[in-house]
C-alpha cells in the first residue's frame, strides 16, 4: 500500500519545525554556556563570543549538508558527519561542564543539544526513507508500457518522467536492468551497483534486489 504522499509531507513538515524550535532552544542554551565556559578558561570576550559562534556553525554547515546528500539518495560524506559529531559532542561537553556538578545537574544543562541530536537524526531517517520510496530521473528513457511522444514533445516530457514515474514503475525497471545486467559467474549487480545506475542509495539498491529475488522465488 503506497503511503499518502500528502500525509508525509505533513508529517516532514512538522518535524522540520520541531527540530528547527529544539535547534533555536539548543543554540541559546549552549551559546551561554560556552561563553561562561570560556571566559572561565582565560578566553577574552570577543574570543568567549566568537567560539560558541563557530562551534554552532560548524553543526549547521555540516547538517545541511547530510540533509542535502539524504534528498539526493546517499548518506552524506565522511567529513559532513565527523564535523556534526565534533560539533555536536563540543556543544554537549560544555553544557554539562557549566552545569552544577550533580546527575540531575548535567541531565538538565545537557538535555537541549541531546533532543536536538535525536530530533535531527529522527529527521534524516524520515528523509532517507523518502529517497529509498521516491521516484528518480533517468534521462532519456521512458517506462515500459508508456506510449512513445513526438519529436516536438520530447524535450519536454523528458524534464516531466521524474513526476509521471509511479515507486512499481521504477522498481520493476532496477529489476530488469539488473537481470540484463548480471556477471559473468551469473550473479546479480550488488544493490550498491544497481542504484549507482538510478542515482539512488545504496541502502535502494540492496532493496530492489531483495524484493526482487524475493519475487522470483
Amino acid at each position: 500500500m503506497e503511503p499518502n504522499m500528502e500525509v508525509v509531507r505533513r508529517i516532514q513538515r512538522t518535524t522540520i519545525t520541531g527540530v528547527l524550535v529544539l535547534a533555536g532552544i539548543a543554540a541559546v542554551v549552549s551559546f551561554r554556556h560556552m561563553h561562561d565556559l570560556c571566559l572561565r578558561h582565560g578566553e577574552d570576550h570577543l574570543a568567549a563570543v566568537l567560539i560558541p559562534l563557530a562551534v554552532d556553525g560548524a553543526i549547521v554547515v555540516a547538517s545541511m549538508s547530510i540533509l542535502l546528500a539524504n534528498q539526493q539518495g546517499s548518506r552524506g560524506g565522511l567529513l559532513a558527519w565527523a564535523m556534526l559529531l565534533v560539533g555536536s559532542l563540543a556543544s554537549l561537553g560544555a553544557n554539562i561542564a557549566v552545569a552544577e556538578p550533580s546527575l540531575v545537574g548535567r541531565i538538565i544543562a545537557a538535555w537541549p543539544s541531546a533532543a536536538l541530536i535525536g530530533s535531527y537524526e529522527l529527521l534524516m531517517a524520515q528523509v532517507r526513507r523518502g529517497s529509498a520510496s521516491g521516484p528518480a530521473v533517468v534521462q532519456g528513457e521512458v517506462p515500459e508500457g508508456r506510449e512513445p511522444v513526438g519529436d516536438d514533445d520530447r524535450d519536454s516530457s523528458r524534464q516531466t518522467i521524474s513526476h509521471e514515474w509511479e515507486t512499481e514503475d521504477l522498481r520493476r525497471t532496477a529489476w530488469q536492468w539488473a537481470l540484463a545486467n548480471r556477471l559473468p559467474d551469473g550473479a546479480l549487480p550488488s544493490g550498491r551497483v544497481i542504484a549507482e545506475q538510478f542515482a539512488r542509495s545504496a541502502r535502494w539498491g540492496r532493496w530492489i534486489k531483495r524484493r526482487g529475488l524475493e519475487e522470483s522465488s
